[in-house]
């Protein structure tokens, strides 16, 4: 089964991995949901954000949360500790933009070990703190898609033109893989994926960093399907993005954020069918997007609950949370929803 993990010695991280492993052949296994629609709610400033070490950076600051686990550590700590208190298995760290290619645009580069870190040992501190051996917690290490691509044009006018490459993809990955596991995280997560060419330059590092490092965590890989047309944004089909990456090995597949549960159902049972010896993730956003609601997203916790129930009963789902939108009481009402559901069995190979 392509879910099997490697034998690598009784390390700590070799103890949470295994364990991960056989809770996700008893049950379905809950995720966080947003980050940043949680940080929103504090309605920070330019100076709380840079805090007094960034006091004088030349740059506006403002909404580049991940430069939070430094300057706010106490926020992230709280965000984390309610999405643990609402019953989630797996929470991510603070890292989803935590990359060179994305602090480049804030000339923060240079701080992302040290972002990486601190929001992976964060994590870890969390998840101990509620761990207990009939409900352990795992330390999700997130990364990002980042804002630049290497499939597609930034210019409409030059098909060819390129602003990354994946060489430049797979060095910025490779650090922060390098933090994540070092601050403590128990799974690497390659998500939001709307071009597979960047995911592959993820891998990569991923893999890169196994053969250096003689260490393997669990890896899961989710894409984004962006709209109805059933792909993502470099344009594969949901089974075509799995045969490109099911090379990695994951120990879960899935898909988030960009539609809401309502429209995701088809395009998970497809992923679901074509992974079939994969375990399955699932964690949408809290419907489409709505200002006028206090999330930002149209659905209520009953509302996604319900939805995500549906694909558990399905069969369709392992590993099921929210993406945008989502709050801790989104995640509270989806762990309760999928309680008694059973898990999504694997096929035999």
């Amino acid at each position: 089964q392509t879910c099997a993990l490697p034998i690598w010695g009784m390390s700590p991280s070799y103890t949470r991995a295994r364990n991960l492993d056989d809770l996700l052949r008893q049950r379905i296994l809950v995720l966080d949901g947003a980050m940043g629609t949680m940080i929103q709610r504090f309605k920070l400033s330019e100076a709380q954000y840079r805090g007094q070490r960034f006091a004088q950076v030349r740059k506006d600051v403002q909404g580049n949360n991940e430069l939070l686990s430094l300057t706010r550590p106490d926020i992230i700590r709280d965000i984390h500790e309610g999405y643990l208190a609402a019953g989630a298995d797996l929470i991510e760290t603070n890292t989803f933009g935590a990359t060179q290619v994305a602090q480049d645009d804030y000339e923060m580069a240079h701080l992302v070990r040290e972002m990486n870190l601190a929001s992976a040992q964060l994590a870890r501190l969390a998840c101990d703190k509620y761990s207990t051996p009939d409900k352990p917690r795992f330390a999700c290490g997130a990364l990002g898609p980042t804002p630049r691509t290497a499939s597609i044009s930034p210019d409409v006018n030059d098909p060819g033109a390129r602003n990354i490459d994946f060489e430049q993809l797979r060095a910025a990955y490779l650090e922060q893989v390098e933090a994540l596991v070092e601050g403590g995280v128990d799974v690497l997560l390659v998500e939001t994926i709307f071009d597979t060419l960047n995911a592959k330059a993820a891998l990569f590092a991923i893999d890169e960093f196994f053969e250096r490092s003689g260490e393997r965590l669990p890896l899961i890989i989710s894409g984004t399907v962006t709209d109805a047309s059933g792909r993502i944004l470099s344009g594969q089909t949901v089974t075509a993005f799995w045969n490109s990456v099911r090379h990695a090995q994951p120990i879960a597949v899935g898909l988030n954020c960009a539609l809401g549960a309502a429209l995701m159902r088809p395009y998970l049972q497809e992923l679901a069918k074509a992974a079939g010896d994969t375990f399955i993730s699932c964690y949408p956003n809290a419907g489409l997007p709505n200002p006028m609601s206090d999330t930002g997203f149209d659905e209520t916790p009953d509302v996604t609950s319900r939805l995500i129930h549906e694909f558990a009963a399905e069969g369709l789902v392992n590993i099921v949370g929210g993406c945008c939108g989502t709050t801790p009481d989104h995640i509270g009402a989806i762990a309760q929803a999928v309680a008694r559901d059973p898990r999504r069995a694997l096929a035999e190979v």
